[in-house]
This record gives C-alpha cells, sequence and structure tokens, in this order.
C-alpha cells in the first residue's frame, strides 16, 4: 500500500477487537475507529467522524462515505450498524445499530436509532429523525422529527442524489494526494 493510500485516523484496538481496513478505503486523520470496525473497499471516512464497534460490529460497505462529524455506534444483544455499498451519510448524522441498505443516503444531521432499515435507495432528509424499528422502502424519500413518507422518488429523483458517491471518490484521491499539516 503506497503512502497516499494508507489509512490515517485514530485506530484503537479494543481488547481483541481491531479495526479492519481495506486498503483502498481513505480515512480522514481525525476520524477515529474503536473495536471492531470494518471498512470496505474504497469507503472513505472524514474528518471528526466515530466509529465505535465495541459491543457488535460496525460494517462499512464498499465506496461508502461517512461524512465529518457523524457518529456510528452499536447496541448489545444482536445489533450491530451495516452501512451497505454506496451509502451516503451526511455530516453531523448519528446512526446507531441500524442497517442502511445499498446506495441509501442519510441527510445532514439526520438520526437513524436502533433496529431501523433504510432498503436500498432509501433517503432519509436533513435533520430527519428516523426512529427504532421503522423502515423507509425502496427509493422512498422521508424527512421530519419523526420522520414520515414524503413520496417514491422516480428513478431520476434518485440518480441525482447517485452523483455524491462518485463526488466522493474523486475528493478522497484529492485528499490523498493533496493533504499535509501545515503546524
Amino acid at each position: 500500500m503506497s503512502e497516499a493510500q494508507r489509512p490515517g485516523g485514530l485506530l484503537y484496538a479494543l481488547g481483541d477487537l481491531r479495526p479492519q481496513i481495506d486498503p483502498t478505503a481513505w480515512i480522514a486523520p481525525t476520524a477515529v475507529l474503536i473495536g471492531d470496525v470494518r471498512i470496505g473497499p474504497g469507503a472513505n471516512i472524514w474528518f471528526n467522524a466515530v466509529l465505535r464497534g465495541d459491543t457488535n460490529p460496525v460494517i462499512v460497505g464498499a465506496r461508502a462515505n461517512v461524512q465529518d462529524g457523524t457518529v456510528v455506534h452499536v447496541d448489545h444483544g444482536d445489533n450491530p450498524a451495516i452501512i451497505g455499498d454506496d451509502v451516503t451519510i451526511g455530516h453531523s448524522a448519528i446512526i446507531h445499530a441500524c442497517k442502511l441498505e445499498n446506495r441509501a443516503f442519510i441527510g445532514m444531521g439526520a438520526t437513524v436509532m436502533d433496529g431501523a432499515v433504510v432498503e436500498e435507495g432509501g433517503l432519509l432528509g436533513a435533520r430527519g429523525m428516523l426512529g427504532p424499528g421503522k423502515r423507509i422502502g425502496r427509493q422512498e424519500l422521508w424527512a421530519g422529527a419523526p420522520a414520515r413518507l414524503i413520496r417514491v422518488m422516480n428513478d431520476a429523483e434518485r440518480a441525482r442524489w447517485d452523483e455524491t458517491v462518485p463526488h466522493y471518490l474523486e475528493l478522497t484521491v484529492h485528499y490523498a494526494k493533496a493533504l499535509r499539516p501545515i503546524a
């Protein structure tokens, strides 16, 4: 693995539990990964994100982006946090012991609680609050606190949100090459 691709961040083992990071993933220097955290190929974890896999795993799929200030945590029992492929999680979101299927989109400042599921292509709007055990269906747009169904998006609407994943992949290439401390 080249220096440009080397994972950054603050990585902590918790007993025998250690973060596992694919060599093609990018981790910002101030991101924190603790315990059983598994980062997939091309995934990118941004500044001040905290992923804590202490009692269950946090699994981040391929090309998913976990943006600045996001907290991802699990719960005891059988409650991991599973983030699928090509998922976008906006700045300062809270993802707690839930499942985000492939291509899910979580807006800035949104919260997804224990046992909730966002199905493939589902979208939770900024500052939305998806309560425990709730489910956003395929390509559904939900918003509000508590979140409620706004509408089912057509393919053209949903495609606009898919642009975020390649944008963040481009950003990771730029950051891997150009980011450096100055003091």
